[in-house]
Order: C-alpha cells, then structure tokens, then sequence
C-alpha cells in the first residue's frame, strides 16, 4: 500500500505529462449485512509488490530492496510516517530514497520506479471489483472506501477511483490513523451508521484482517479477486456481475421462468441469440414488475403485471393498458419508449406482460442534479415543464383515448379511490390522514379542465439525453388516465417540500437553489403555465394537499408491505406517512385561510374556484367538466398542525367571529403541543419551506406553508374555522 501511496507523490510535479487514457474513472432484501467496505490497494487495485519485483530485476537492483525499504524502521518507518500524514510526499520519497541506499549499496532511483508504478498499475484498477461496488449499492447496502494511498503532500489529495460509488471514504493520512489501527474501522462504521456485525470487509492484508475481525466485523481476504468476490456474493446471497445502471438483482420472489421468455422472444423478434438470456429488476417502479432483459446483443424491458396493495389500480388490467397507451402516445409525438410486444396469456409467465425497447439516457433520481454543472440544471426544469405541457396537449379524438375516461369527476374518483387504499393499509391512526379524508371532498374543485393526465410525473420517471437537456423518453404511465392536469403539475411540485435526505423521496426543502441553478416551484410552475398559456388556479394549494395525500397512501401502503414481510420497493418507516401527511394538511389549511381571507366580514361563504384561466387558444377541446357536490353539512378544519401561523391571521380571525361562539377556547396547551410539533419537523430535517421561492410576489408566496418561530400566535387545536354556511 506505502508503494502506492509513493507513487502518487509523482503526480504533484508531473501529473501533466500522464495520458488522458490512463486514469481510469467509472461513473437489503437479502441478507442482515447492511455496509461492504473495499480497502483500496489490492482489492480495488491490484497490488503493486510484483510490479516493483520486476523492476528491480531489470534494474538490477537486489530482490526486495523497496519492500524492505518500506517495512523498515518500525513505527517511525518513513512509510508509516507518512501514512499518519508526518511527512510530505517529497520528504517521504527522499527518506525512502536514503533507505534503499543504505540496504543494497547502490543508488536506486525510486522516482523513475514509482512512476514505472503509476503507468503500470494505475490503469489496472479492477473492474470486477468496481463493478461488485455498483451492485451492492444498487441492492440498498452502503459502501465504503478505506484509502493509504492518496496523499500528494501538505493539503493536496489523489485518489484514482471515482468516490461517486461510495457512501464513505476513509483516508488514514487524512485521520491521522495508522494502518491497522482499530481506529480506522470504528471511525468508518460510524460514518456508514452500522455495526460491526453489520458490515464485511475486504482486504489483502491479514493483519488489516484481524483488526476487524477483533471488532466483529466479517472479514475476507483478497488473494484472488474472483474466489473473494465468491465469497462475498456467499455472505450477502445476490450476485455482484452483470451491473447496469438504474437496476439490481431479481429479488426472491420475483423470479420469472428464463425458458419460456426466450421462446416468447425468439418467436415474437424473429432472432435467435446463441448467449444465454440475462434479467436484472428495475430498482424503481411500485405498479408493476419490471425488468432489464439482455437478450443477445438487445437490452429491452419487461413489464409484468401485478396487483400491489400500495398502489391502486386504474379501470382495467395495467399492462395492456399501459402498452396501448404507450403506443398511441409514441403516434402522437410524445417521448415514451417504444412497445414491440404485447403478451395477454398469462399461460406464458403467469402474469400479462408487454416488452419495449430500452431507451438509454440518463435518470435523475435527485431532484438537486448534483451531477449537472448549475448552469444545465434550469433547463432540464424547462424540458420537464415542456414535456408536461405536451402530454397535456395530446389530442384526446386524434390519438383515440377517449377510453381512458373516468366515471364521474376526476379529482373526486382519486380522493375515493385512495381513500379506500389508505383504509386497505392502515396500520394505526394518522390524525392529519382523518382530517384530509374528511376536508378533500368538501373542497373539490367546481370545474376541471380534461386532458390526458400522467398520474405520477416527477423528474425520476423522466430519460434524459445524456448531453442536452431534452426529454428522450415519459416513463411511469400506470396511472394514467383523463382528468385534471393540475394535480400532475402539483406532483411534480412536491419535491420542493420534501427534505433532501427523505427515505422515500428526495427533495429541495431547505436548499439554495439559486446556488443551485435550480428555479423555484413558482419558476418552474411559471415555465409551464408559459407552455400551456394558463395561469395556476386560486385553489392551488387544494391540488398540493391532494398530491401529498396520495403520496402519504402510497408511503402507508409500503410501510404495510414492509411489516408484513412482502417484498416492497425500499423501506418506509411509518413516521413517512405521517410526515408527509402534516405536509398535505398544511396546505390544506393554507387554503382555508386562502378562502377565509377572500371572504366579506359579514357573511363568511364558501368560494370554490379551479379556474382555467387561458391566455391564449388551447389545442382541440376534448374534454368535459362536472359540478362539484356541494355538502349538506358545514365544514369545519381544526387547524391542529399550524406550526406557529402568523399573528396577523390570528388577530384578524378573532376581529371577524366571536371567539366565544365556538365550543372550545384557545388554552394554555396549545403553545406547547405546536412548538413540540415544530421541533420534531425541524428533527426530520423539514423545518422552514426555503426552497420553494417565498418572498416572490404570486400564488406561491402566499400559500406555501412554513414554519414561522411565533409559538404565541399558533391556533388552539379545539379552534373550528366555519369556511362554510348553508
């Protein structure tokens, strides 16, 4: 490990003279193991030892001089000086330039062997090793990077891997720590978050090996790479080859019969590949089973019904739904992949399925681009609000997608039908769940516009060209249907209210995204009301509160799955649900305050309105609207969750009504049960709505919610808020 350590040294004084092509850079539901840690040297690069035995035999220089040159000395070795960071790389190289003099009696030029070193080794890393690193990721389990080898001296840093496939990097000379003190292990276990007994280390050197064992960590050691890789796939039970980006291994449970999807394949594409035909699981995707099949020299898609319990179903079977949309959508010019196959025998694989090619591209799975410079990052918001506005303006009678129709009222038919799943998964009680299913249908929106609708559009379900900031392909139709294309709008809007480290969905909560280069929710919702030629309705924040109530349903529904020991897409904890309940609740009583505010002194009448407000022609009228029921009862919304709403509301509300008219007063519990809320929410990383453009004039600044420090002027949670009167 010192040899490379050494060799990097080199790169301070002559890093412009190695080829480009020489550095190499690459871009649990199976077992208790929750972390892998790789040891650089020797595991993710071959060890060097026999580089620097051939050349000492053509240099003649005697055998074994630099290895007894670096392992002499002991503990103040130059080798071991250098590796708790005593020493700069120049200054270790001349030490160990003076040992070798001293052992063998002669000269040796150690700056021509480490640079020999450099251009034989460093473009030997191990790509059955790194590849073994994407699919434990890909699998749920953390990875780390324990590094000697990557101090260029004082302050300067190289490390040769890429530390994108790594939760964690460990660099001793960086720590302080020298190898193999304990140390290095429990400073890494802490930064991964696991135990010992949770974690398995790779390494070459026994003694790195038991160091860790004494900790109770398993251990392999790294002779042959392909005989540990073995191993290691024995203790996590999944394979570690085969790595494709966006997927993992095919879970138990989700195995399909390999045999009968060749035949289906070879009849149906007319080819005959002679390798065998290889699958691997799509590591998102809740609505139905899908996989990356490489069959010969074709990657195509798999999707394949099923019948989760956290995801209710549209009218019909999803998959022949999904493939003739898909194909009525690609005739009518919008990016979705392209369908080759559909399969309707569920004789074949049990189950309906339908094939379509793979569209390559890139998938952003964090909502911040972090692997986008901050200037490309707003246009790929602006493709994302293009491609919402083109769904919406597909001609319903020119691409034959009447069918899609829904009975009744849109919003209505989805509060319904996510209600009955929430009751289908209910694991305990959610107060503000109670409070959404009673306000949502006493708010639905008097007229909707109708257009096809994707149901779930969010960036992650979105193929990117990986060069330019265009939309290759829509993916995620499973609940597609007509309806109100606000609430796709609204979906994609959440991700500004979710924190960003959040377990079931990345967000922006908190973050600075003009540092970023990422607009705000009012930008982005601006680019497509610009698209569409429309202005967002009064009753915004209803469709908020709608999509994070959906999105609370499904998180509940996983949660189930999960405590029920069914195989889930990720984990969901059920503090999830709940969370993002408050959210949706939030912005319900937003738009309380929203109609209360609008309202007369004198008389306080309900005042629905989701206008369509058009700037300008829109394409092909296919649609129609509904009246909204208008209940028989008044509607009453015990603000319980308002987190410190400001004074001016609280004032205004006891100058309009008579505090003393309703059945509970303001008491002195209240203060505290809202801070109490408002430092859990701070706790869960959720506190203060930064990141959706408040202080900007507009609908946005003035409903989105947030935590505001004024303990004193929250509301009692027995304070009713008549918004309605027969």
């Amino acid at each position: 490990m010192f040899l490379r350590s050494s060799a990097h040294a080199l790169l301070r004084v002559r890093i412009q003279q190695l080829p480009r092509g020489l550095i190499w850079c690459h871009g649990s539901r199976w077992s208790h193991y929750r972390a892998v840690i790789f040891e650089e040297s020797g595991v993710l690069l071959p060890d060097p030892h026999s580089t620097a035995t051939d050349w000492e035999a053509q240099n003649c220089i005697p055998a074994g001089t630099i290895q007894q040159a670096l392992l002499s000395g002991g503990e103040n070795s130059p080798s071991r000086r250098y590796s708790r960071g005593e020493l700069t790389a120049v200054e270790f190289l001349q030490e160990l330039g003076q040992q070798c003099f001293e052992i063998a009696d002669v000269r040796v030029p150690v700056d021509s062997f480490l640079w020999d070193l450099i251009r034989a080794e460093m473009i030997k890393q191990l790509p059955t090793m790194a590849e073994a690193a994407q699919c434990v990721r890909a699998e749920g389990l953390k990875t780390a990077l324990l590094s000697n080898s990557s101090s260029l001296g004082k302050g300067g840093r190289f490390l040769a891997l890429d530390r994108r496939h790594f939760d964690v990097v460990v660099e001793s000379h960086q720590e302080g720590i020298r190898w193999p003190d304990p140390g290095i292990y429990r400073l890494c276990l802490e930064r991964l978050g696991v135990q010992p007994q949770e974690s398995i280390v790779l390494d070459s050197s026994s003694h790195n090996l038991e160091a860790a064992a004494q900790l109770g960590m398993k251990t392999v050691k790294v002779d042959d790479p392909e005989a540990a890789l073995k191993e290691l796939e024995t203790h996590l039970g999944f394979p570690l080859r085969g790595f494709v980006p966006y997927t993992r291994s095919v879970g138990p449970g989700m195995e399909i019969p390999k045999d009968q999807l060749q035949k289906y394949l070879e009849n149906v594409l007319g080819a005959h590949p002679t390798g065998p035909l290889e699958l691997r699981q799509f590591d998102h995707g809740e609505s139905t089973q899908s996989f990356l099949v490489k069959f010969g020299d074709r990657l195509l898609v798999l999707k394949k019904e099923k019948e989760p319990p956290d995801s209710p179903s549209p009218s019909g079977p999803a998959v022949p739904r999904e493939y003739r949309l898909l194909k009525a959508l690609s005739e009518a010019g919008v990016p979705v992949p392209t369908v080759l196959a559909l399969c309707e025998d569920s004789s074949t694989l049990g189950s309906p399925f339908y094939v379509m090619e793979l569209c390559p591209g890139h998938v952003h799975c964090d909502v911040s681009l972090p692997a986008l410079p901050p200037h490309q990052r707003q246009a790929r918001y602006r493709a994302m609000s293009h491609v919402l506005a083109r769904i919406h303006g597909v001609d319903l009678r020119a691409a034959r997608l009447q069918d899609l129709r829904e009975h009744g009222n849109y919003i209505q038919q989805q509060v319904e039908t996510w209600t009955k799943q929430y009751r289908a998964v209910e694991t305990h009680v959610i107060p503000a769940m109670e409070r959404l299913i009673q306000w949502l249908p006493l708010h639905f929106p008097e007229s909707q516009k109708t257009t096809l609708v994707h149901g779930d559009f969010r960036m992650d379900h979105l193929v990117f060209h990986p060069d330019r900031p265009e939309v290759l392909a829509v993916l995620g139709w499973k609940f597609a249907a007509l309806g109100d294309p606000f609430s796709d709008l609204a979906n994609s809007c959440m991700a500004y209210f979710l924190p960003p480290h959040f377990s079931a969905r990345r967000g922006l909560r908190k973050c600075d995204l003009r540092q970023l280069g990422v607009p705000t929710a009012e930008e982005y919702s601006q680019m497509y009301c610009g698209h569409m030629g429309v202005e967002l309705p009064e009753n915004w924040n209803f469709y908020m509160a709608f999509a994070f109530f959906r999105l609370a349903v499904a998180l509940q529904g996983r949660h189930q799955r999960c405590a029920a020991g069914s195989p889930a897409p990720g984990d969901s904890s059920p503090q999830d649900a709940e969370f993002v309940a408050e959210l949706a609740w939030e912005f319900a009583i937003k738009e309380g305050f929203r109609v209360f505010e609008s309202l007369p002194p004198t008389k306080l009448l309900a005042r629905h309105s989701s206008t369509w407000a058009g700037r300008g022609p829109f394409p092909s009228r296919s649609y129609s609207t509904w009246p909204c029921p208008v209940p028989k009862v008044p509607l009453v919304i015990p603000p319980i969750s308002l987190l410190g709403m400001a004074q001016d509301l609280h004032c205004k509300l006891e100058n309009t009504v008579r505090l003393s008219e309703f059945p509970a007063q303001l008491d002195s519990t209240c203060c505290a049960r809202t801070a109490g809320r408002a430092c859990q929410d701070q706790s869960r990383g959720s506190g203060g709505c930064t990141g959706h453009g408040s202080g900007q004039p507009g609908l946005w600044s003035r409903t989105s919610p947030q935590c505001r420090s004024q303990p004193g002027a929250s509301l009692g949670p027995e304070l009713h808020v008549w918004l309605r009167v027969p």
